[in-house]
């Protein structure tokens, strides 16, 4: 091996795989065919003349000198990521974010400007959609989703617990004493929650209507319907932070009936990779101010 050059690409190759534990994950990370990472860890095996996995179907174990070169080729990649991210925090940092239309349209863009003036030297571009980011053209550096996510080989940090509970106009409340008042009024559907009416009921002891209300795709549009007046909604307390805060909408049954509280809000990104790290543990390390969770950036990003 001293006169060879470096197999980069294979070394790349084996390197995922071995942490992620399967060759799909690795050519998901790398934006590469299964059997391409296959081909360079094949090609990898020969040039060092030892098997570097044990194969079983499609599960793969490290064998003894895989785990001893992974411990090795895991080290260097993580220096090299280090020297490349203190050479890129010379200047403005750029933190390219994806996230769930209504948590970004409710919750984050009105926080923007504390994150801004506690790092006023991290440039933030931001996109909303409902389409997980798949992280294979690196062209965000993490994504904030609606709901666990499935793919493998991320990093995820639940953004803590969401109360789920009734909310209408200071108005409509005056109506409203106890749950089965609410079979009086018109129940806005928000049709992509995972907590539904139907829960809610069911959690006070009580049958929910079948839907014959104000139907929306986002929760950011089913606030603003009850904030217009148009019935109730049953939002997350988090979204609806705004519009609680200023009294356009409130609780009418607080202390009354039984809320849902569930995890609904997830912060990914993949586990290696990415050229703007320092602003995504930045990033990190000022949600869990803001949201009052607890974890901790620098192990989940690595140093």
């Amino acid at each position: 091996m001293r006169n060879q050059r470096l197999p980069l690409v294979a070394l790349r190759a084996f390197e995922s795989a071995g942490r992620t534990g399967s060759f799909r994950a690795a050519a998901a990370e790398l934006n590469l065919t299964p059997s391409a990472i296959s081909h360079a860890i094949h090609k990898l095996e020969d040039t060092l003349g030892t098997t570097l996995f044990k194969r079983n179907g499609r599960a793969i174990l490290l064998t003894p000198d895989g785990e001893t070169l992974k411990r090795h080729i895991g080290s260097a990649f993580e220096e090299l990521r280090r020297g490349m991210e203190v050479v890129s925090a010379r200047g403005s940092t750029l933190l390219r974010l994806h996230s769930a239309p209504s948590f970004a349209a409710q919750w984050l863009t009105a926080r923007l400007i504390r994150f801004h003036a506690q790092c006023p030297d991290i440039e933030v571009r931001l996109a909303a959609g409902t389409d997980y980011t798949r992280f294979l053209t690196d062209e965000f550096d993490a994504d904030i989703i609606y709901g666990a996510p499935r793919q493998e080989g991320l990093v995820v940090l639940p953004l803590g617990e969401e109360t789920v509970t009734p909310l209408c106009t200071p108005e409509l409340a005056k109506t409203i004493e106890t749950p089965a008042d609410l079979l009086q009024h018109v129940l806005i559907e928000s049709d992509n929650k995972q907590v539904r009416w139907s829960a809610w009921f069911s959690a006070n002891g009580l049958v929910a209507p079948l839907p014959h209300g104000m139907r929306f795709d986002r929760s950011f549009l089913a606030i603003a319907a009850a904030v217009d007046g148009l019935g109730v909604t049953l939002e997350s307390t988090m979204l609806a932070e705004r519009e609680i805060a200023s009294g356009r909408l409130v609780r009418p049954l607080d202390g009354i009936a039984t809320d849902i509280r569930y995890v609904g809000h997830y912060l990914v990104f993949p586990r290696s990779g990415g050229g703007h790290r320092r602003a995504l543990r930045s990033f990190i390390s000022w949600l869990q101010q803001e949201l009052g969770v607890d974890f901790d950036a620098d192990l989940a990003i690595g140093r």
